[in-house]
């Protein structure tokens, strides 16, 4: 069987989903095609979804083109939600970038593109909307680099992509279908076609060139389990995409074991395939699942950006404070990238976002889902603490006052993001708790991550640390992984005064473009927001200049551009990383 697992990806109102439901319609999986603006589409099933008009939340679906199985999955298209796309696109076999014809390569497109490229996925270009008025399907390829336009005669654009293929144009050969194939595999070109998703202009062309452009998943049976989660329910119900290998029921995950492959009615995810998982109670969006080299080198690359926003959030009616406990657990539960915390000290319940669109959202879904009624504290920039130096904090079990049966001693040192290592034998490890030396080491990454976002020092989320177990005691069996878990936090909390923190703010890259003759004014505006500028770059009529920024003054500088740019300057950013104060 053939499997192609496909992403559709879209700057907002470029027209995904409504490419969706046609592709749906046409492959006889829908029996009429819903529209976004009446709310009738088949992906977007949460109700905000229908009413807003935007996709917030992955969604998947399944057709065929001949003897191709094709997973579809519809992705978000907003800037708040592009976490939820870089989760969707890792487990990907190829991806569709759709395009106004009317309105063009924007913001958001850039983004996705570069995107794209990072993860190399292999991906075709579909300009949507050319039966509107303004629509320009030429002017939007000619907006796109690596886009080919396969409409018309292409053989001089792909010369210049490829040896291979610069030689058979200078003898006028016709260039090979399987060299296309293999340049759009390797994400060198991106094929463009152009339609319609409303009236099925083009669609045709776009199924075959999803049928023969696009690689299909590998199959590797026989190869360790290698598999990736990015999707999450209510229900705690994770959608896998298994690369290699394969996940059975009762296959134990961690300390966890799989119960059920959609509902009972599979026993098994074979490679390429996608399913539902249940059982997997403490899995997270973005988690990879297997024991090989190749999972473990997956976990390592799977990161994402953080959320660089927080506010508080209280109900309207007091009375309902556990209420909304409750509500927004659910939801951090579904995606851990919505962060929530709780302060001991005023018992204010605060939340992490990426953006206002996103905070309107979780205000809806609790009111349309729970029935409760938030208002929102202001919204804050997130800063990170990192250890400033090194120190060890160790506690032994039965002396100097430790209530806890276990004896543990950690060094706290700077790292990149958090790392957890084990210097410590065997059996010294309580192996009747935890069974595998890898289990323990799991389990106490998980301890110390929740005692850093708990906060350093200064009250901040900890991060850039690398944390060491250089001691390790129990007592058979008087001592529990409660022990552990409960003597983590304080150990850090004593390594972490002992060595100091440094306090860090956010930081994005940032791209400006925009006309020539605003070059200058732009520049001499950059460093009044605290941008540090690269030098500029220029084209045709235009100019590009990019840099670093606090993540809290971009929107300073968003609002000032198209001052500086009589309108016409657009700005790009992604996060960058922290840097002291």
């Amino acid at each position: 069987m053939s499997i192609l697992n496909l992403g559709i990806v879209a700057h907002v109102d470029a027209g995904k989903t409504s490419l969706t439901e046609r592709l749906l319609f046409d492959a006889g999986v829908i029996d009429r095609l819903g529209r976004v603006d009446a709310g009738s589409t088949q992906t977007d099933s949460l109700e905000q979804e229908r009413r807003r008009g935007i996709t917030i939340k992955s969604a998947v679906a399944t057709f065929g083109i001949g003897g191709l199985t094709v997973n579809l999955i519809d992705t978000p298209g907003h800037p708040d939600f592009i976490a939820e796309v870089e989760r969707a696109l890792r487990v990907l076999d190829g991806a569709v970038l759709v395009v106004s014809a009317v309105e063009g390569v924007q913001a958001q497109t850039r983004v996705l593109l570069r995107t794209l490229r990072r993860l190399r996925v292999p991906t075709l270009v579909f300009v949507n909307k050319t039966d509107r008025t303004g629509a320009d399907p030429d002017r939007v390829i000619g907006q796109i680099a690596d886009a080919i336009p396969m409409w018309r005669d292409c053989a001089e654009a792909l010369a210049e992509h490829d040896e291979e293929a610069l030689a058979a144009y200078v003898t006028g050969q016709q260039i090979p279908q399987k060299l296309i194939d293999k340049m759009t595999a390797e994400a060198t070109i991106l094929p463009a076609y152009k339609g319609s998703a409303i009236t099925g202009e083009g669609i045709d062309e776009l199924r075959q060139a999803l049928a023969t452009h696009l690689p299909r998943a590998e199959s590797r049976e026989l190869a360790p389990l290698r598999a990736a989660v990015f999707k999450i329910d209510r229900d705690r119900v994770a959608y896998v995409r298994v690369f290699e290998g394969v996940l059975r029921t009762r296959d134990r995950v961690g300390d966890e074991k799989v119960t059920a492959i959609d509902d009972g009615r599979r026993e098994r995810i074979g490679p390429g395939e996608i399913g539902r998982v249940q059982g997997l109670r403490h899995v997270r969006l973005g988690d990879t699942i297997g024991t090989g080299e190749a999972a473990r080198e997956a976990a390592a690359e799977a990161v994402f950006a953080p959320p660089t926003l927080e506010a508080t959030i209280e109900p309207d009616d007091p009375a309902r404070r556990r209420d909304l406990h409750r509500a927004l657990q659910r939801l951090a539960e579904q995606d851990p990238l919505i962060d929530l915390g709780l302060d001991e000290e005023t018992g204010e319940l605060r939340i992490k976002l990426y953006g206002e669109i996103q905070r309107e959202v979780i205000r809806d879904t609790l009111a349309e889902e729970y029935g409760l009624a938030v208002t929102f504290g202001e919204t804050v920039t997130l800063h990170r603490e990192r250890p400033a130096g090194r120190a060890r904090a160790g506690a032994v079990r039965g002396r100097d006052g430790n209530p806890h049966q276990a004896t543990l001693e950690l060094l706290v040192e700077p790292g990149e993001g958090i790392q957890v290592e084990l210097a410590v034998p065997v059996e010294h490890v309580p192996m009747y708790v935890y069974k595998t030396l890898a289990h323990f080491r799991e389990a106490i990454e998980r301890y110390v991550r929740d005692a850093f976002a708990r906060g350093g020092l200064h009250g901040w989320d900890v991060g850039d640390a690398r944390v060491t177990v250089t001691q390790c005691g129990y007592q058979s069996p008087v001592s529990t992984a409660a022990d552990f878990r409960r003597l983590v936090p304080e150990l850090l909390a004593r390594a972490l005064a002992a060595a100091g923190t440094v306090v860090c703010e956010p930081v994005h890259r940032f791209a400006v473009e925009g006309p020539a003759d605003a070059l200058t004014a732009t520049l001499g505006a950059l460093p009044r927001f605290g941008a540090v500028p690269d030098a500029p770059g220029a084209g045709p009529g235009r100019f590009t200049v990019g840099g670093t920024i606090a993540a809290a003054r971009l929107a300073e500088l968003e609002r000032a551009l198209p001052g500086l740019t009589r309108g016409e300057g657009t700005v790009e950013s992604c996060f960058a990383g922290y840097r002291p104060v």
